[in-house]
């Protein structure tokens, strides 16, 4: 069952998404009604209720359609064709088509030319990439457009264009060599040692079953041996109405999108036999259970599976709640895990999932990270806590415990469900129906977990266990940054060996929020401004602390919670490295006076209460999603983190250990160079964007940390922001309970209020990677300047951009294809009046860099000399235009645009001014910001290049 407010129960660990490892396949075609209904298809064989919001229907051709009527965001459509034809229908001489007939498909197609539905699409409002998209799995093809401001000749010529992709792609000899560059480039920019791993991994743990050769994006012999005949055998054969959903969700009538699905799609006939589905085969018992891949960019990390045959269900109320039961069983083995892990442990993290795979496998997963080089300890370690769930049974109150917080996140789905998104409940849909699953309102699915809560035993929780952990198995795959003599066969010992049972403590008992210490006596206003036009309000307390109400109710069930304290990246020094770097992993998990962690998790379990640091520019900065009933101990907790902080040292330990342990990953391709140095380059090498080095990430100690850290909580002006469904009087009692309660706070010392930055190079610095020898980076970038003094040169810039970008992709992706994902982006800040960047980025072959900067510079150039035409420029602006307004539905907008606000008042105006400007920006002014900014004497160049090159 998958509903709007909360994705499936069962947990996707991060490696099972790098090998691509999906949901079980969709199911296949039936008959239904040719008119839309309440329930329908999707629910037979369920006793779940239908949920009344979407109606089914079919064709009398055989495809399928699921409409719903959805006003968030206003105006918005979300259209969806799920065609069940992936990398697993593919024979090995097809690897890979599935993939490359989807790019074609976009191409080009019966009712359009070469490009063309791209261009459509952006002069209605649609950014490419985001609002039109697709994506290839084992077992289906999805293409995805969320259409803006809707209007019914748009969303006809829509349903136009995606008809004829699906029926009639233009698959000639000229578009498919030109489209087979593109695919190579998206494949050369994945292959790379964490693919080759992912695949090692992939074939040992479904060696015997197809899965285990058929990666999405194909082989290089197979994807350079395709010709237009065998592409198209491969259309003819799966691209057909019976194996076709056409799912449309938004901002009008469904009788409106019944009417175009069958306008459109009502005449496809397939071509031939509908071809029988493929065997994706069982797991079976192999002599060898173990794989090891070593390369210097692979991090150190063991993945375990157990695997048991996939088989198909019904999608009933009594199959859910055993699903709850299994998921109350993860929940528990991750919960002693983790507390292990905090506690010092052999192990940075552990987590285990269990998921049904591509129709393949329903397997059981563990993903083990160890701390330093002794990973046979961190799997032993891990192997003693599982075995210690394997045979003895849970207490009641961490039954209690685990269940109370699920339970707590469907409330939090019913209080929240009118506000999800068309696009979200359309990609659920699919979902649903790609792994054989129902959907069901927030409530229905709150009535029937809730229906198990009580029921849950220690006996149950124990047999879900030891039946998780059953079936072929255990295998097991080890990455490895240098190779290991012997490291095979001890990894091969390791799993046959006894186990001793390990019992973690579980501490379930409740904690209350008393137990925080006492902030002081509620804070007087003393100022109050309000803006009637925003319904927002500015209030000041006694002590300081500056408070920004924003009410916005059409968000129902949803508070957004920012603590912007001291002065951020200003408070650091810019000529020296510090440990400022830790705290996103270590400053919130140190705890508050004498609690640690673990009593803080107990204390918020159940609740909608969480906490978030980063670092702006001009301030800190902690962040939380709530809800109103949650909202007066939120904004307690943060304001006690502030006040009260505890030092513990394992969280800095562990920071120290996470960031040492991916260190050399750096290295292990361009895109992974260009993440480690880039922030700092672009910033004229300030240290406060730089990636500490080695030898800086071991200097780090508990004492250094808490010497840098603590008089930086302490000092400097607070400004709390809540927006969102939170009533304003309940809102300024509780920010006065407990902000308004604090000390007033000394000054901030401002070190280094300014920066800069990329630098002029004369020639290109040099960057290299361990990774494949085809694969290389390129960046071309100029420094702008930042602040809101002058907004609007702001706004040309990213409106140039976005002109710049679509250029690139013509030509350097479409054209040429040099590469898959050029981009380009302009970085103002507004928290510093300096800083700011105009970048150009692609990863290419070697060979492609110096084309890569002729391009660029070209492009620069005749920007700077030619104003774009008008209709470039409403391609760029519209869509970027619909962005914003979809955008500012939500209370996330306003609270990024009004950052700042209590000490910066003119944010308000910039904000007035946002739809109007880019409005009123014309060719002329795009060419002069070009002439201003992209001087050929300021640009800054830099290259990735394999080692050796």
């Amino acid at each position: 069952m998958v509903f709007a407010s909360l994705r499936r129960t069962r947990l996707a660990l991060a490696f099972l998404l790098s090998l691509g490892l999906v949901a079980p396949a969709t199911l296949g075609a039936q008959t239904a009604a040719t008119t839309a209904v309440t329930g329908g298809w999707l629910y037979r064989g369920s006793d779940i209720p239908p949920d009344p919001e979407w109606k089914f229907g079919e064709l009398p051709n055989g495809l399928r359609y699921a409409i719903r009527k959805n006003g968030v965001p206003p105006g918005q459509v979300a259209i969806r064709v799920d065609i069940e034809a992936g990398s697993l229908m593919e024979t090995d001489s097809e690897r890979g088509f599935a993939h490359y007939l989807e790019h074609l498909s976009f191409r080009g197609s019966r009712h359009v030319t070469d490009g063309e539905a791209k261009r459509v699409w952006q002069r209605l409002g649609a950014t490419f990439g985001s609002d039109t998209n697709a994506s290839t799995t084992t077992t289906q093809t999805i293409y995805k457009l969320d259409l803006p401001s809707a209007s019914p000749e748009g969303l006809d010529e829509s349903l136009k264009i995606l008809s004829g992709m699906m029926a009639g792609p233009t698959i000639t000899p000229a578009e498919v060599d030109a489209e087979r560059r593109t695919v190579l480039a998206e494949a050369r920019e994945q292959f790379g040692a964490a693919f080759a791993a992912g695949e090692a991994t992939r074939q040992l743990f479904f060696a015997g079953q197809p899965f285990a050769s058929r990666s999405p994006i194909g082989t290089t012999p197979t994807l350079l041996a395709a010709t237009p005949e065998t592409l198209r055998a491969f259309h003819d054969r799966w691209y057909r109405p019976e194996r076709t959903v056409v799912v449309i969700v938004g901002d009008a009538e469904t009788a409106l999108f019944e009417k175009l699905i069958t306008k459109y799609f009502a005449d496809w006939k397939g071509i031939g036999p509908s071809p029988a589905e493929p065997d994706f085969g069982v797991p079976t018992p192999q002599p060898n259970n173990v794989v090891v891949t070593a390369d210097p960019g692979l991090p150190l990390a063991i993945n375990i599976a157990w695997q048991r045959p996939w088989k198909l269900k019904d999608d009933t109320i009594a199959y859910n709640q055993g699903k709850l039961v299994d998921l109350v069983a993860t929940r528990l083995i991750n919960r002693r895990l983790e507390s292990r892990a905090r506690a010092g442990g052999s192990y940075l993290q552990a987590q285990l999932g269990q998921e049904d795979v591509s129709r393949s496998i329903d397997g059981t997963f563990v993903q083990i990270i160890p701390v330093g080089t002794d990973w046979a300890a961190a799997v032993r370690d891990v192997r003693a806590v599982i075995a210690d769930a394997l045979t003895t049974p849970p207490t009641q109150a961490e039954i209690v415990r685990e269940a109370g917080e699920f339970f707590s996140a469907l409330q939090v789905g019913v209080e929240t469900e009118q506000t999800e998104a068309g696009s979200k409940l359309a990609d659920e849909l699919v979902e649903a129906i790609n792994i054989r699953e129902t959907v069901a309102s927030a409530e229905v699915a709150r009535d029937v977990f809730q229906s198990m809560k009580d029921k849950i035993t220690p006996a149950m929780i124990l047999a879900s266990t030891q039946r998780l952990f059953s079936g072929v198995g255990p295998r097991a795959a080890l990455t490895l940054p240098a190779a290991e003599p012997g490291a095979e066969a001890r990894l091969a010992a390791l799993l046959s060996e006894p186990v001793k049972a390990d019992a973690v403590a579980a501490r379930a008992r409740p904690i209350s929020f008393n137990a925080l210490p006492k902030l002081g006596k509620p804070g007087k206003i003393v100022s109050r401004e309000l803006h009637r036009e925003l319904d927002l309000e500015l209030i000041g307390f006694a002590n300081g602390v500056k408070l920004v109400h924003f009410a916005n109710p059409s968000e129902s069930g949803k508070v957004y919670v920012t603590v912007r304290f001291g002065r951020g990246m200003q408070a650091l020094p810019s000529d020296r490295a510090t440990m400022a770097w830790a705290a996103p992993l270590a400053l919130v998990a140190g705890g508050i006076g004498k609690l640690d962690q673990d009593a803080l998790d107990r204390m918020t379990s159940g609740r909608k209460i969480n906490i978030n640091f980063t670092t702006d520019e001009d301030a800190f900065v902690l962040r939380a999603q709530t809800r109103a009933s949650d909202l007066g101990d939120q904004l307690r907790l943060m304001a006690s983190k502030l006040a009260f902080p505890r030092w513990d040292a394992a969280p800095v330990i562990r920071a120290r250990a996470a960031m040492l342990a991916g260190y050399d990953g750096y290295a292990a391709a361009p895109q992974a160079v260009l993440a480690r140095d880039l922030g700092g380059l672009l910033h004229g090498g300030d240290p406060r964007w730089a990636t500490p080095d080695k030898a800086a990430i071991d200097a780090l100690t508990p004492a250094g940390f808490r010497a840098l850290w603590e008089p930086l909580l302490a000092s400097g002006p607070i400004e709390v922001m809540v927006f969102g469904d939170a009533d304003r009087d309940a809102t300024i009692k509780a920010v006065a309970a407990t902000f308004g309660a604090m000390r007033a706070r000394r000054d901030a010392a401002l070190l280094s209020p300014e920066t800069r930055g990329p630098q002029p190079t004369p020639e290109p610095l040099k960057r290299t990677h361990k990774g494949p020898a085809d694969q290389a980076a390129a960046v071309l970038a100029w420094p702008t300047t930042g602040g809101v003094d002058d907004v609007y040169e702001s706004r040309k810039l990213e409106l140039l951009a976005l002109v710049f970008g679509d250029r690139m992709f013509d030509q350097l992706r479409e054209s040429e294809g040099a590469s898959y994902s050029p981009g380009v982006d302009s970085n103002w800040p507004t928290g510093m009046n300096s800083g700011g960047s105009f970048s150009v980025t692609a990863q290419l072959k070697p060979e492609g860099v110096d084309r890569f900067f002729t391009l660029s510079r070209a492009i620069a150039t005749d920007l700077a000399t030619n104003p774009p035409g008008a209709d470039e420029i409403a391609r760029a602006v519209k869509p970027f235009r619909e962005r914003i307004a979809r955008a500012s539905t939500g209370s996330q907008f306003w609270m990024y645009n009004l950052t700042g606000v209590s000490f910066e008042p003119r944010r308000i105006a910039a904000l007035r001014t946002i739809m109007s400007d880019y409005g009123r920006i014309t060719p002329a002014e795009l060419q002069a910001t070009a002439q201003r900014w992209l001087k050929p004497e300021t640009s800054f160049s830099l290259i990735v290049m394999p080692e050796g090159k």
